[in-house]
């Protein structure tokens, strides 16, 4: 069924000399279901692996992608770590649906599914933040004998009611700008970016046909109970509750306007054991620009 939906395929020349970003792209063009979508993903490897080494998955959120861990996948690598970081249809180097009703949430969470089964990915440490939560949290009760860690910032899971008013300001915004500038809207919540750096997160969309994937992510946010997903999420709050018995490491950018502070302390107390979170003072709803302090801080915590 998928090979008869539509896609576009961002052009590769806009993926050349971005800054630092010099990771090989690896595709898989035929994942089940998913068949005739080209899905991209980075698999870095360490060039001397830990004794016990550990595959940091790395999930993207709204409206960025696999660039946004670029700070971080080095950190990983030099402790002796594989980093595998998938790009979501509709955003990055994979292929982008361009009719808006394909985007709905069990589309992209079967996705990930599919993707962990064929790369058979294990001993993960799961690296989420936006999206990359709301999706990345409600996998590890499916086969939670592969995840072994978690990494989380600035996300919450989505079970049927708003995040608050940011949030609702945001999907507003997003509604009345269906052609959103990813790159200046990165520039304004994220003033540590260079101009190159912020046209790098809008390189995946040359124009506004590119784009279904980013105006329909806030639009799938459970913000009711009748919404696709908010039962699954119900669902994964009270597994990471009461059957996570992995490690965790919380980071918080202290000034994320719509996941920050407040809604990470509500999800903290969601997440079994789960001790006191890595503050960072500047950080935005981005917090992935600060990704090399959090990277280092988790590593060693757990070490």
């Amino acid at each position: 069924m998928t090979a008869r939906i539509e896609a576009l395929r961002t052009p590769e020349e806009r993926f050349a000399n971005l800054p630092g970003f010099s990771f090989r792209p690896h595709t898989i063009e035929d994942l089940a279901g998913y068949e005739g979508l080209r899905l991209h993903y980075l698999d870095e490897r360490p060039a001397r692996p830990a004794a016990e080494m550990q595959t940091y998955l790395c999930l993207h959120g709204e409206p960025s992608w696999s660039y946004l861990y670029r700070k971080m996948i080095p950190v990983f690598l030099a402790a002796g770590h594989r980093a595998v970081a998938p790009d979501f249809f509709g955003f990055g180097r994979s292929d982008k649906p361009v009719d808006d009703a394909v985007y709905t949430f069990g589309f992209h969470r079967t996705m990930l599914l599919r993707f962990i089964e064929r790369m058979n990915l294990t001993n993960i440490t799961l690296v989420v933040q936006d999206w990359g939560g709301l999706l990345g949290l409600t996998l590890p009760m499916e086969m939670p004998e592969r995840f072994h860690r978690l990494l989380v910032m600035n996300t919450s899971l989505a079970v049927g009611k708003s995040p608050g008013p940011g949030f609702d300001g945001w999907k507003a915004y997003v509604k009345a700008n269906p052609d959103l500038n990813v790159a200046a809207l990165m520039k304004r919540g994220t003033p540590v970016l260079s101009d190159a750096e912020a046209a790098a997160y809008g390189a995946p969309f040359p124009d506004i046909h590119y784009k279904a994937g980013v105006r329909r992510f806030p639009e799938l946010v459970m913000v009711s109970p009748e919404m696709e997903g908010a039962d699954i999420s119900k669902r994964a709050a009270a597994w990471w509750a009461n059957d996570w018995r992995g490690q965790s490491f919380m980071a918080v950018g202290m000034k994320d306007p719509v996941l920050g502070p407040s809604v990470m302390a509500d999800l903290r107390k969601t997440i079994r054991g789960c001790p006191a979170p890595l503050e960072i003072p500047e950080g935005g709803h981005f917090v992935q620009e600060w990704g090399d302090e959090i990277a280092r801080a988790a590593v060693k915590a757990f070490a």
